[in-house]
């Protein structure tokens, strides 16, 4: 997918639920990963010409594994022009060492999370840009689904109370194929991701249940996507 493309489809999202708005200071949340490291290139280009004037900056947790190394994500926003800061946490140690978590997950993106709230509001932001893509809307349904029996997905913008910071989700629009073909188009310097739980799952579940639900009915994903977009779902604003 070539940057043009990216730009028209973020922009969509943008537009579509009202996620940017003059003056806004937008946190990116750089777990490394392909999907964020796409974020905040859009954004940053994005900023250029978007009509309503903002500004990011990016931030990463170090989930204190000890063994990733974040020197070329440092150089992309030196380049970029984009500050970059990096949050030490011990949280891998609580959940692997203190609490012997099985199923850590849950947990580790609770405690992520607030650590990453937390850098935003000292960095003054009033934004949170998370890189959720499309594929992550469907299988967040189907594990809904599977596993709550309801139908929901994560919002495309969700205001959050007891910090006063919206999160946003300007890759809505964006298929994880197309990140994959950025990622590789524009070299951008993506880390491995540390943790031993990597691949094992229930998201990793519901990405292969997704992968071969598409192979045996071409288009699923989309028309699943499309029941998400206009299903009501709570937290949901109509397009």
């Amino acid at each position: 997918m070539k940057l043009q493309r990216l730009l028209s489809l973020t922009r969509q999202a943008v537009d579509d639920y009202q996620m940017i708005d003059d003056g806004d200071r937008i946190a990116v949340g750089i777990s490394g990963g392909k999907d964020s490291l796409t974020l905040l290139y859009a954004l940053r280009e994005l900023a250029r010409f978007y009509p309503k004037s903002f500004q990011i900056c990016g931030i990463s947790v170090d989930l204190g594994f000890g063994s990733m190394d974040l020197t070329g994500i440092r150089c992309f926003c030196d380049d970029l022009a984009v500050p970059f800061q990096v949050v030490p946490t011990n949280i891998a140690g609580v959940l692997f060492e203190s609490r012997k978590e099985t199923n850590p997950c849950s947990l580790c993106a609770k405690m992520r999370k607030g650590a990453l709230n937390q850098a935003a509001l000292q960095q003054n932001c009033n934004k949170i840009a998370y890189a959720h893509h499309t594929d992550d809307v469907v299988e967040t349904m189907l594990l809904s689904l599977i596993y709550e029996g309801r139908f929901h997905a994560f919002s495309p913008k969700t205001y959050l109370d007891r910090t006063e910071l919206t999160v946003i989700r300007p890759l809505l629009y964006v298929h994880e194929a197309d990140v994959i073909g950025f990622c590789n188009k524009y070299q951008l310097p993506v880390c491995k991701n540390p943790c031993p739980m990597d691949g094992h799952t229930r998201r990793e579940y519901a990405k292969q249940l997704l992968k071969q639900l598409e192979q045996e009915n071409r288009g699923t994903k989309d028309r699943m996507f499309h029941a998400i977009v206009h299903g009501h779902i709570e937290g949901w604003p109509e397009v």
